[in-house]
């Protein structure tokens, strides 16, 4: 069997991990490798070229689900979860609320007269996925992803200057339709998070070509399986068996698991993995390792 390219584990950041879980017995024994990027968003551009910066996720995402994304300006509108607070408001969730189709498509139904009003088309792709088609040419202020300003103070992450005083207006106005929704009244009563907010991010065009590192993906994240689309890798749904006959060169996608079900679940696997065959272990904290099979004589590591 070929080692040159050895299957990739992608892995939660390394201080999730506890001291005591078992994974960090593989690690004293494995080679360290030069650190990576850090973060959901860099490490999809490690494995996958785009051209584009920032990642333009809203067509991706959009191409991969509808295939319609073209040459359209597309930028990424997911549900979102704000709280206020004394001092401003706090981004506590964004997409994966828990939305039927159905309960998506009555929330965008009220948004959708002020968007059009602002050149904007609102697209439910999918219940947790939700674009916004703008007119060409319209010009994009930065916007912060997800994993950038989840649990932190929502006005810091917001369109800055003149320039974004447009998006934070419509921001606004999209949150108080959201407030008033009757079906944000119902999930209050039932003890699940409203749907207030809308979170704007990853805008741009469909890449003209994507590239990959890797030999194809197994996981279940939308935006991995699209770049792995339209790099023409295959993309396999996460399971126990497609992880334990996984070929080499392929990129494991375990970075959104908790790190007990890690622990409870899949470490047999993974387990047995490192035992037959090399094994980079990717965090999402940046820290690279190699491990070898006869790395596990390795006992002087301690």
């Amino acid at each position: 069997m070929s080692t040159s390219v050895p299957l990739t584990l992608w892995l939660p950041a390394l201080a999730r991990f506890a001291p005591d879980h078992p994974l960090h017995r593989a690690l004293r024994r494995a080679d360290r490798r030069p650190d990576g990027p850090r973060g959901y968003l860099e490490g999809l551009t490690h494995y996958f070229g785009t051209g584009s910066r920032p990642l333009p996720a809203a067509a991706l995402q959009r191409q991969h689900l509808a295939g319609d994304a073209g040459d359209a300006v597309w930028l990424s509108a997911d549900p979102a979860w704000v709280q206020a607070e004394m001092n401003g408001a706090r981004l506590l969730a964004c997409g994966q609320l828990g939305l039927s189709m159905d309960e998506a498509l009555a929330l965008a139904e009220p948004l959708r007269p002020v968007l059009g009003d602002a050149g904007m088309a609102l697209e439910v792709t999918s219940p947790d996925r939700w674009q916004l088609r703008l007119a060409d040419g319209s010009p994009l202020p930065p916007f912060a992803a997800p994993e950038q300003a989840l649990g932190e103070d929502l006005f810091q992450h917001l369109p800055q200057g003149a320039e974004g005083r447009r998006w934070r207006v419509l921001i606004n106005e999209l949150q108080v339709l959201l407030h008033q929704h009757p079906l944000n009244a119902e999930r209050r009563a039932k003890g699940l998070p409203p749907v207030n907010s809308l979170w704007l991010w990853g805008g741009g065009t469909l890449p003209a070509s994507v590239t990959a590192s890797v030999a194809g993906v197994i996981g279940d994240d939308p935006l991995l399986c699209a770049l792995a689309t339209q790099a023409g890798v295959p993309a396999t749904p996460r399971s126990m068996p497609a992880v334990a006959d996984a070929a080499d060169g392929r990129l494991v996608d375990l970075q959104d698991l908790p790190v007990a079900e890690i622990e409870q679940a899949w470490w047999p696997t993974l387990e047995a993995m490192l035992a037959r065959r090399p094994v980079q272990l990717d965090f999402a904290s940046g820290e690279r390792w190699l491990h070898k099979p006869l790395h596990r004589w390795r006992f002087w590591r301690r």
